[in-house]
């Protein structure tokens, strides 16, 4: 290899491991805990290819900010909003397509259930009518989609 070609792949692979760091959740501050540690990680390739790879203390996450938790689980725990959820997960679809995918039988409807799931940062809005997960929910809403059905006992273990 030319060294002019190594010199410009390894600023390429330094560039992509900044753009991975930035998009990398902020963990939080290191500090003594019971012990232990709750992980999760993925390599998805649904509608592009999203990584991730997150651990944090059991200590931390009975800590993390109730609020905006409990936004998020009551938006999920919705039958409607679950199934727009699941829907998005596939790719970006508009208000149509989502109401023929759920069922619902006015517009109105589904837009009231998309509010709710843009109030917390589960889906988002693309260009005009289009909805869509954002590649950096992908996993986590995975992840809780997984968790909620090993509770349910849907896993079969």
């Amino acid at each position: 290899m030319s060294t002019e070609f190594e010199s410009r792949l390894a600023e390429l692979e330094a560039r992509v491991a900044e753009l991975e760091r930035r998009d990398a959740p902020e963990q939080p501050e290191a500090r003594e805990t019971t012990g232990g540690m709750i992980a999760y990680q993925g390599d998805v390739h649904l509608h592009g290819t999203v990584r991730w790879d997150i651990g944090y203390s059991p200590d931390a996450i009975v800590e993390l900010p109730v609020p905006s938790a409990s936004e998020v689980l009551a938006a999920l725990g919705h039958p409607v909003r679950l199934q727009i959820v699941r829907t998005l997960l596939r790719g970006p679809a508009n208000a149509a397509e989502l109401l023929a995918a759920v069922g619902l039988g006015s517009s109105g409807q589904i837009y009231h259930h998309l509010k709710t799931l843009s109030s917390a940062n589960i889906v988002e809005q693309q260009g005009r009518g289009d909805y869509r997960i954002a590649a950096k929910r992908v996993v986590p809403l995975l992840v809780s989609m997984l968790a909620a059905a090993d509770i349910a006992g849907d896993l079969g273990t």
